[in-house]
């Protein structure tokens, strides 16, 4: 879990710089980093999960086939919000990367949530009885962008380096230690690649590493 609470320092907005490279690196560095989503109360999570979706030449990116209506944000500026639906039941959430022209996203695996637990419950349909409904509550693609609201329709190009912005992401100054990549999981093309970025030791990924024997 987290050793600081959500108060004891301000979160800095990422700036557009933070996404303007290869989208390998800023998932590493963007563990540790916090989701802020704006509305009535704030919700905050902590970024424990993504993978890396370096773009055209990867073939299990949206954007292998090229531009189109529907993956254009990831083709646009970095730093903004990339909302696909997936099996007909729950959204998926990415930050674009590379800058303008050239695609690139990070998606968002598993948060550690920080505040609006309850309203995160809430959206959920769940209640929080203990640690185990806890770690239940944003440890998944579909499971975060359920807690925290997020919707293609409302969310889809967001500016995520704006905090005048609905969803963003920050820094509390959280060091982030334990990191550790292993191969992407549920998708069936190029699954091999090791660009699954994770803090090993969180009890909020969306699946667990095996511990070493």
């Amino acid at each position: 879990m987290s050793q600081l609470k959500p108060q004891a320092r301000p979160i800095r907005p990422l700036d557009r710089a933070f996404f303007n490279r290869d989208p390998r690196p800023v998932s590493r560095a963007l563990l540790g980093k916090v989701l802020v989503r704006e509305g009535l109360s704030r919700l905050v999570g902590r970024i424990v999960e993504v993978e890396a979706y370096p773009g055209e030449e990867d073939p299990a990116a949206h954007s292998a086939a090229g531009k189109t209506a529907r993956n254009a944000v990831l083709f646009g500026p970095p730093g903004y919000a990339y909302i696909y639906f997936i099996y007909g039941n729950h959204y998926c959430l990415n930050v674009s990367c590379e800058p303008d022209g050239r695609a690139g996203g990070v998606l968002f695996r598993a948060l550690e949530p920080i505040a609006g637990i309850t309203e995160m419950a809430k959206a959920r349909g769940m209640k929080i009885h203990g640690p185990g409904d806890l770690v239940k509550l944003t440890n998944g693609p579909g499971r975060l962008c359920e807690a925290f609201d997020i919707t293609r329709a409302r969310d889809n190009g967001t500016d995520l380096t704006s905090p005048t912005s609905r969803l963003w992401i920050g820094d509390d100054r959280y060091v982030a230690r334990g990191i550790q990549t292993t191969p992407r999981i549920g998708i069936t093309k190029a699954a091999e690649m090791p660009l699954r970025y994770v803090l090993s030791a969180s009890p909020f990924l969306s699946k667990r590493i095996p511990a070493k024997r």
